[in-house]
């Protein structure tokens, strides 16, 4: 009975006044990054916006790669959570696939959130390396999963394996070795046009959210949504029948 009363026990209220301290410099470093871009962060800018020195800062987050990983880490949370809302809110158009609704999702939080899609896509920040299998990688899968699911719902292993996705020996040998965790679970052909889906979904954000198409104008939603259901319908057209 105390081991299960230990392991429900509430956290205390020195855990409590932590997290809500940590949760108050992640707000923080949002702010910053939102108003000076990524590049810009800086510990001493952060802890003075909140009346603290860098040394209160450092008891709570021990380094910048610690701040910088938190804040990577709640942005991919943050764009999942939109992805994830944006596939379960009815769509205007009843007709409109999933698929397409997620990549919608994605593309208005990154133009809502430009300076943090920055922080997750943009040029990577000088010595600093996310670490290995660690929080970042594992919120990219939480929201890499959502595209996996709605891409290809319906179909089976084995049809995903017959898709029609050329693939080397040498490339179809790597893609089989990807861990379980990650898309290891896919058949190669099936990872093989995720892959491609994602880059031609990302590219055409990174495109926007950036200013290169400014010149389209208010049509960019026109053009990306007519984009999504080619795109899909394409991949969809070369995975078999059951």
């Amino acid at each position: 009975m105390l081991a299960d009363e230990h392991l429900t026990a509430p956290p205390s209220l020195r855990q409590r006044r932590r997290a809500a301290a940590a949760q108050e410099i992640l707000d923080a470093a949002e702010r910053h990054i939102t108003e000076h871009g990524p590049h810009a962060l800086s510990l001493r800018a952060v802890a003075r916006s909140l009346g603290m020195t860098v040394q209160a800062l450092y008891h709570y987050f021990p380094n910048r790669d610690a701040l910088v990983t938190a804040l990577i880490t709640k942005a991919y949370d943050d764009l999942a959570d939109a992805v994830q809302a944006a596939v379960d809110t009815p769509a205007d158009d009843p007709d409109t696939p999933r698929l397409v609704a997620a990549a919608e999702g994605y593309r208005r939080w990154a133009i809502a959130h430009p300076e943090r899609f920055q922080l997750l896509y943009g040029s990577p920040l000088r010595h600093y390396a996310a670490p290995a299998d660690g929080p970042t990688t594992q919120a990219l899968r939480r929201m890499s999963a959502i595209f996996e699911r709605e891409m290809f719902d319906g179909f089976t292993t084995a049809q995903l394996a017959a898709a029609d996705a050329p693939l080397s020996s040498s490339l179809r040998a790597h893609l089989e070795r990807l861990p379980p965790e990650g898309l290891g679970l896919l058949p190669p052909p099936a990872v093989s046009l995720l892959m491609s889906a994602w880059g031609h979904m990302h590219g055409l954000v990174v495109l926007e959210v950036f200013g290169h198409t400014s010149f389209i104008g208010d049509h960019q939603a026109e053009i990306f949504h007519s984009a999504m259901r080619g795109m899909l319908k394409d991949v969809h057209s070369r995975i078999p029948a059951a």
